[in-house]
């Protein structure tokens, strides 16, 4: 079996497969789309030929901004396939393994999207476990659970309850919100990178992650107690397809004492005030307070997401130089 990256000459195979399970798909239209905007292109486009079919076909997705892909999007392997997972497995880790060899600084995650009570469909968790089965072969061994939220206008402006106020910083301020923000985060992602390089780089990665997304940096803000102590950050931000929430924390001190309501409905507030009719959100399932907010200000669960990915300390080494 070949396992490869596609050229322009493979598209129309490539956009022939179809999918009849209840996740992992991407619609040709979308794929063809989004090509042309250079968030799919063929060398982030895997496939496994068995005498010249494709049996399996792996979409890695990435900003058009992106030298990288950021996360792979769908990831199939033909029915008549007696083990999908290892075909699977094989086909994701000849992509990274490429990906490594092309000096990626951070080796991209695997994204499946799943309906809400996806655990009591049998088609579903049958169609994630060869998947997962396959990430986990591949290396991608840390695992999160993540509420996908929206917002739109019948849900009403979250309340405020006006002991904030809101204003911009430099990005020296920023900087250092965000690293106090990571110590003692409920995010597991957070947590991972804190322990892997420690707050400062953290907070780093953070900021620069957010300032390649399409939001505008002149969107963050600060927030200040009455009396000028900053209290936490609100940045509203957007996705190639929707405006979102982007980032939201409040300083360790002033924790469980409400703010992050305050600054959730600053963020939804400066969304709506753009003209958002839809602002998505995301968060883990185990970061109770953080979705119990989000319900609070009227943000529904639209699906949850399965994130696999590899972990820090592997993903360093498997950049590393050959010495």
């Amino acid at each position: 079996m070949l396992f490869r990256s596609t050229t322009d000459a493979d598209l129309d195979r490539v956009i022939a497969v179809t999918v009849d399970e209840p996740i992992g798909w991407i619609p040709a239209d979308r794929y063809l789309e989004e090509l042309k905007e250079g968030m799919y292109r063929p060398e982030w486009t895997w496939i496994a030929e068995d005498g010249g079919r494709i049996v399996a076909r792996a979409l890695w997705w990435g900003q058009a901004s992106s030298e990288h892909p950021i996360a792979l999007d769908c990831l199939h392997v033909d029915p008549s396939v007696a083990d999908r997972a290892a075909v699977a497995a094989e086909l994701l880790t000849a992509g990274l393994r490429a990906f490594a060899e092309q000096d990626a600084t951070k080796l991209p995650l695997y994204n499946v999207t799943l309906p809400n009570g996806w655990r009591e469909d049998p088609a579903v968790v049958d169609a994630l476990t060869w998947r997962q089965d396959a990430a986990l072969a591949a290396g991608l061994t840390d695992q999160v659970e993540r509420l996908r939220l929206e917002w739109t206008p019948d849900a009403g402006l979250p309340a405020s309850s006006g002991r904030l106020t809101f204003t911009e910083g430099t990005d020296d301020e920023f900087l250092d919100v965000f690293r106090r923000i990571a110590v003692g985060s409920l995010d597991a992602e957070t947590r991972r990178n804190v322990a892997a390089m420690g707050a400062e780089a953290t907070a780093r990665e953070e900021v620069d992650f957010y300032l390649g997304c399409p939001g505008e940096r002149s969107w963050w803000r600060l927030a200040r107690t009455p009396d000028g102590q900053v209290a936490g950050l609100a940045l509203p931000s957007a996705t190639p397809y929707n405006r979102n929430v982007g980032y939201l924390g409040v300083v360790p001190e002033l924790r469980g004492r409400g703010f992050v309501d305050d600054v959730l409905a600053e963020i939804t507030r400066v969304q709506v005030e753009a003209g958002a009719e839809l602002i998505t959100a995301t968060t883990d399932t185990d970061n109770a307070p953080m979705a119990a907010a989000f319900a609070r200000a009227g943000y529904r669960t639209a699906r949850t997401r399965m994130i696999y990915s590899v972990p820090e300390a592997a993903d360093t080494a498997a950049q590393a130089p050959a010495s």
